[in-house]
């Protein structure tokens, strides 16, 4: 751009956009302490929290939950289905209770639904519960991971990347608020990335 050029729309987007994806550092050295023993997965839907949640739960030979299927099989019909008989409010008091119910155990590794942190009493309860990871990606990456889903009510939309968009757009910040540690899901391979957490949480635990 040319000295005095007015700066375009488009250009100011873009670099916005550019900083939105740029990955967040991870310090793999720094211990992380895991609060109760518990670690909490945070994300926005397509991120990977059940996957990664997994691993690492076999890895330190913990309980693996999901919130949404923990959801499911207790009230035993889908979320689909919820959302289109009690609409989004009553899903999410069904979701409140669950992960009431979940963050009171311990040394677990939880992957939370997309949406729970929308609640300030579920931030709370998760930040008093247990250590908050936040799996982020930027939203082309979730666009590109869930475009075939149809068990996520949510992004059923006529323009499912602009709905992505405006979902990650709300809720960024409030995964930010919650988490102790941000990780970038499209950094590197999970399993990687689940061997290097391993490895910080078990130095913390012999710290």
């Amino acid at each position: 751009m040319l000295p005095g050029e007015p700066v375009r729309a488009d250009a100011i987007h873009a670099c916005i956009t550019a900083r939105l994806a740029r990955p967040a550092s991870l310090n793999y050295n720094r211990p992380m302490q895991l609060h109760r023993g518990n670690l909490f997965l945070v994300g926005m839907p397509g991120c990977g929290k059940s996957t990664l949640g997994r691993l690492l739960a076999k890895r330190l030979n913990k309980p693996f939950y999901d919130a949404d299927v923990e959801l499911e099989r207790r009230l035993g019909v889908t979320i689909p289905l919820i959302f289109e008989l009690e609409g989004e409010p009553g899903f999410r008091d069904r979701e409140q209770a669950v992960l009431a119910d979940l963050v009171g155990e311990t040394n677990i590794v939880l992957s939370t639904g997309g949406g729970a942190i929308l609640r300030p009493a579920n931030r709370e309860l998760l930040t008093q519960n247990g250590t908050v990871l936040y799996l982020h990606a930027a939203p082309a990456t979730l666009w590109e991971r869930t475009r075939h889903s149809k068990h996520r009510p949510l992004l059923q939309a006529p323009d499912p990347l602009a709905r992505v968009q405006e979902l990650y757009s709300a809720r960024d910040a409030l995964y930010r608020e919650v988490a102790e540690l941000v990780v970038e899901s499209d950094r590197e391979q999970v399993s990687r990335l689940a061997h290097r957490l391993e490895q910080q949480l078990r130095a913390a635990a012999r710290a």
